[in-house]
């Protein structure tokens, strides 16, 4: 049995007197156990409030969750809200995209790690702040015994990020959900935040769900990557077959983008042109299509259906073609 198992997940947004947005489409996936499984794609296609609404921190008002995450066998979404605040912290871990807001500023960050210590796993308040400064030790921050009385604002944005991994692994958890952990981090503090995690997955065998629009992020940590736009996943696959042979031409596009220590000199990236708004609704057809440089009128008018591919999963009308892919073109 998968650890989380999440079947057509979908999250409307309603506002009185507009339409209902639909941020996520029924989005499926699974996690094993000390499995690293990535969330990829630009801003706007989904990804954090699919991690949101796993967690159940959605707002109660203004948005309409349906579908199942099961964990363990229980679903998340049917339980009460005192059950689920049980599950948060002790058995659910999550590191959010901000730790300047989502720590709060006005309380040291020693009680704020001792405090889920003492909720969920019953500690003292002694016992708690040993443990918090082990924590804090174990996590890379220098002089922890001193961090304790310290606020948030007093830590640098690496630093912070740190103490938001400790306070999300403090009980232990058997799920961690990071939601773009490195954003706005330099690249030695990305590179030492994404080392801590790699080895907290592989020394505790904690499973990890990924959530970034770095591809370089998930090539160096995802075991299975879905690729998501306009709220469903298009492409699911494993990270090496993925980034060898991608077959939507979303995902090419996304690596097509990236600069490459091996590309010639004065070589051009190639970006994808228009913006994650640009799309039509899928029940019209591909979402992607107004974008894609594979369309074919097909593609406005049938919605593609995600099935099977190779060892994975695609959701395209005309993929490309692994020779293609592999040369860098697009059709």
């Amino acid at each position: 049995m998968a650890l989380l198992e999440v079947r057509d997940l979908k999250v409307d947004f309603v506002r009185r007197g507009e339409r209902s947005f639909t941020a996520v489409d029924g989005v499926s996936f699974d996690v094993e156990p000390g499995q690293t499984v990535g969330l990829v794609g630009e801003s706007g296609c989904g990804k954090s409030v699919t991690s949101l609404a796993i967690m159940r921190l959605l707002a109660k008002r203004g948005n309409q969750v349906s579908g199942s995450v099961r964990f363990e066998g229980t679903d998340l979404l049917k339980l009460s809200d005192r059950e689920m605040r049980d599950r948060r912290g002790r058995d659910l871990g999550m590191v959010f995209q901000d730790p300047l807001s989502s720590l709060n500023p006005v309380i040291p960050i020693g009680l704020q790690i001792t405090e889920v210590l003492e909720r969920h796993r019953g500690m003292s308040r002694k016992a708690a702040s040993v443990e918090a400064v082990d924590l804090l030790d174990k996590v890379g921050i220098p002089d922890p015994s001193r961090r304790l009385s310290e606020y948030p604002h007093q830590l640098s944005g690496g630093m912070r990020q740190r103490a938001l991994i400790a306070i999300a692994l403090a009980c232990r958890p058997r799920l961690l959900i990071a939601d773009e952990p490195t954003t706005a981090l330099d690249v030695t503090i990305q590179a030492q935040i994404l080392a801590l995690l790699r080895e907290l997955v592989q020394d505790t065998g904690t499973a990890l769900i990924m959530i970034t629009h770095d591809l370089g992020v998930v090539a160096g940590l995802c075991d299975e990557v879905n690729v998501l736009y306009g709220g469903k996943i298009v492409e699911r696959a494993q990270r090496h077959q993925l980034f060898a042979e991608p077959r939507h031409p979303y995902t090419h596009g996304l690596l097509a983008s990236i600069p490459r220590l091996d590309a010639g000199r004065g070589e051009k990236l190639i970006p994808i042109r228009g913006s994650v708004s640009d799309n039509i609704p899928w029940d019209h057809g591909c979402a992607f299509a107004p974008r894609c440089p594979n369309a074919l009128p097909v593609c406005r008018e049938v919605q593609p259906q995600l099935v099977p591919d190779r060892a994975g999963l695609l959701r395209c009308h005309n993929p490309v073609r692994p020779a293609v892919a592999a040369g860098g073109g697009t059709r």
